[in-house]
């Protein structure tokens, strides 16, 4: 029972492992594709019609 230690969590041992220096390179080009990727994605969804309404209605003619 003498020096025992408590497992160190696994996020805390990543963290530790991704921000040494060969590593934090290839973690930050991993996240910056992943953060371009997903706002790519995201900006050509096309919004969602409301079902059941129909065309806008027009304005008043001027005179």
């Amino acid at each position: 029972m003498e020096n025992e230690t408590e497992p160190e969590g696994t996020i805390r041992v990543f963290a530790r492992w991704a921000t040494t220096p060969p590593q934090s390179y290839a973690v930050y080009l991993v996240c910056l594709f992943l953060i371009g990727g997903l706002s790519f994605y995201a900006g050509t969804l096309k919004p969602k019609k409301p079902i059941g309404l129909g065309p806008p209605p027009m304005s008043a003619p001027r005179n």
